[in-house]
């Protein structure tokens, strides 16, 4: 059984701190067009959720591995219905 996408690439850091949403999750999403792994730092208390939803809709998993700091991976199992 092959590992997904991405799951053994160094992901590329995103800093969003102190930016409002929709910046967060527009960088992400800038950021997932050349790269299979994205994490991204966010502390706009609902970047989270945005990204999460973003994840699901391209099709990537997503965690959150730290209290302001949300990793994407390519290969997440497709689009959330």
């Amino acid at each position: 059984m092959s590992a997904a996408p991405g799951a053994d690439v160094q992901p590329v850091e995103v800093d969003a701190r102190g930016m409002r949403c929709p910046w967060p999750v527009l960088r992400a999403a800038r950021a997932m067009r050349d790269h299979v792994a994205v994490l991204i730092r966010a502390d706009d208390p609902i970047a989270g959720g945005e990204l999460q939803a973003l994840a699901g809709e391209r099709g990537w998993t997503f965690a959150a591995v730290g209290e302001h700091a949300f990793l994407l991976r390519a290969g997440g199992g497709g689009p959330l219905p």
